[in-house]
């Protein structure tokens, strides 16, 4: 295998388990209100199929960071990609939901090994702006999995069944976990061989790692408010259709990924501190405008699109770059630092989410309100005094 094949090869199957990860939900959702149907249970405990995968994600990122410290990541990703696989066959199998639940649990550990360790594989590949640029490929590619898979997903139910979706799952990750095998077998050499000095604490008293992780993590968490909330906002008191909110997740996304990809260019330009500054500085402005929006009466539904906009160019602009200065920050502790980046964002996505939740029918203010706070605390992180990094030094 020449030396271009063997470096990308490796980080081609590792975005795919990563989209796989993500599909995981997306292509299930549209067989969700159906399910009560054909498995014994109720709505309630159909919803309870996607929040068990939600959570089992959360412990599966803490323990693949710990284990890919320990392990050469190759040889976790084989493991976790049958186990995948033979988790959604069981899920088929399921005779009841809460049993069904039980098995997505242990389902959504098995999806986020893809998740933790690409970044990392990444930074290994690749140094400075190629990993930088890698990395915004990577985002790019999985922000369109949320758009594309539910439509999949829908599809298969329509045709084949809800079963069909789980039996997808089967088939690409045995066939993802097959080509890992020949991928080891070429003796392509990356992921930790000995285990690595540290551990979780270690890298939450780290201020370098920390003040990247959290900025990260917030601007990320006020795009997700956002979005998790605008369905609502917009079909109730926007008095809006939900191909409205389509719209402006397609607009978000395509300058996410247009900014994402420049993210090279930009860090060349830039520099990777001045960067991420001025990305997070972009996202927060874009949540203040929707805040002025709401403030001065302004319900429309094409301003939130243009703000909503600029939102999206600051995390496409500071996003992949800010991921790698705190994978830099983590050191030899760089799996259980992607692993506690993306626990940050699902944290902080969640609980302002759930914050906004009890007051969602009085409109777009409190939405807006929680987005804003997040993507300012973003900003404010980094241009905090480094007292605590210069005390490191």
């Amino acid at each position: 295998m020449s030396g271009r094949a063997a470096t990308f090869l490796p980080i081609v199957l590792v975005t795919v388990g990563s989209v796989l990860g993500l599909a995981a939900t997306d292509l299930v959702l549209p067989a969700i209100p159906v399910l009560p149907e054909f498995v014994s249970g109720s709505a309630e405990s159909a919803q309870w199929v996607l929040a068990a995968f939600a959570f089992g994600t959360g412990a599966g990122l803490l323990l693949f960071g710990e284990l890919g410290a320990r392990f050469r990541l190759v040889n976790i990703l084989v493991l976790s990609l049958f186990a995948f696989a033979a988790l959604s066959w069981l899920a088929t199998q399921a005779p009841t939901l809460a049993a069904m639940s039980v098995v997505r649990f242990l389902q959504g550990i098995a999806a986020s090994a893809s998740a933790v360790f690409a970044p990392v594989i990444i930074r290994q590949l690749y140094e400075g702006p190629a990993a930088v640029a890698m990395l915004g490929r990577l985002g790019s590619i999985e922000s369109a999995a949320p758009a594309i898979a539910p439509i999949i997903g829908l599809l298969l139910l329509n045709r084949y069944g809800w079963q069909s979706s789980f039996y997808l799952l089967v088939l690409v990750a045995a066939l993802l976990g097959v080509a890992w095998i020949a991928v080891a077998r070429q003796q392509i050499r990356f992921g930790r061989l000995e285990e690595a000095a540290g551990g979780y604490v270690e890298l939450l008293l780290n201020w370098r790692f920390m003040r990247q992780a959290v900025s990260q993590a917030c601007t990320l968490g006020a795009v997700l408010v956002i979005v998790f909330s605008a369905p609502k906002v917009i079909t109730g008191s926007m008095g809006g259709e939900l191909s409205d909110f389509i719209v402006m997740q397609v607009l978000g996304i395509a300058f996410f990924v247009i900014a994402a990809n420049m993210t090279g260019v930009f860090t060349n330009w830039w520099g990777p501190d001045r960067s991420i500054l001025i990305g997070s500085s972009l996202s927060a402005a874009g949540c203040i405008a929707i805040w002025l929006m709401v403030v001065f009466g302004q319900q429309s539904i094409y301003l939130l699109w243009f703000f909503f906009i600029f939102v999206n160019l600051g995390l496409g602009i500071r996003g992949p770059v800010g991921f790698y200065q705190a994978l830099l920050a983590s050191g030899d502790n760089d799996s259980r630092g992607s692993a506690l980046v993306i626990l940050f964002v699902m944290l902080l996505a969640a609980a302002g989410t759930g914050a906004v939740a009890p007051m969602i029918e009085s409109g777009l203010l409190p939405v807006a309100i929680a987005a804003m706070l997040l993507a300012a605390s973003s900003t404010l992180i980094l241009v905090l005094p480094a007292r605590s990094e210069r005390l490191q030094d």
